[in-house]
């Protein structure tokens, strides 16, 4: 048995590297992920397939979380994927904080740094532009019986970066898990590769191909 493997892998040594350097590439240097629900809407759709450039940060040992080097940092309103802890599963959200930044929260309305986040309502009635610190991107807020809408003022540690979901009203985020440390984080979410619906029949949605995110 052994020898037969062997053989085969002798016989198909280049095909065998290819797959290892495909998986090496995807567990270092960029990925693609599945979102399974709706925290980011309307940013990112439930059924999206996000290209994740794993290089935005840190370079890593392949399949591994060791760290080589740094590469950069994220940046407010960066769309991150991470290993949450907390949570134990891995969640994609948007940095509203960074490390050393003062944030509360009244009534979906943030203050960073004293400053009060302004928001323009769109045509659809839960639907806002929201300026983060000159950042524009939106928000939904859609009524649920006991939203996590306000809390009092928190700083964020060093090292750490609070995050939250898009759809304010449905996202277990750093409201509910605390911050995110930078160890966790696996990279940037850069646009949609395709969409498929899960309620018709997983074929792909018009108009969520190649979308650019940020």
């Amino acid at each position: 048995m052994t020898d037969k493997l062997k053989t085969l892998a002798k016989e198909n040594w280049g095909f065998l590297l290819i797959i290892l350097l495909m998986f090496a590439s995807r567990s270092s240097l960029a990925d693609w992920y599945h979102v399974p629900s709706g925290s980011m809407l309307p940013t990112i759709e439930v059924g999206d397939r996000i290209f994740v450039n794993k290089l935005a940060y840190r370079l890593e040992v392949p399949f591994t979380d060791v760290p080589i080097m740094q590469t950069g940092s994220p940046e407010r309103g960066d769309i991150v994927v991470f290993n949450s802890i907390a949570a134990n599963e891995r969640l994609v959200k948007r940095v509203i904080g960074m490390p050393g930044d003062q944030i509360s929260m009244t009534n979906n309305q943030l203050i960073i740094n004293g400053h009060v986040i302004q928001y323009q309502n769109e045509q659809e009635s839960h639907f806002y532009s929201e300026d983060l610190l000159g950042l524009q991107h939106q928000v939904q807020f859609v009524p649920v019986p006991s939203p996590k809408h306000s809390f009092d003022t928190i700083v964020v540690p060093a090292d750490h970066y609070f995050v939250m979901g898009d759809n304010r009203n449905n996202s277990r985020d750093s409201r509910y898990y605390g911050f995110v440390s930078a160890a966790e984080l696996q990279g940037k979410a850069i646009g949609v590769i395709a969409s498929f619906d899960s309620k018709n029949y997983y074929l792909p949605k018009e108009n969520r191909n190649f979308i650019k995110l940020i």
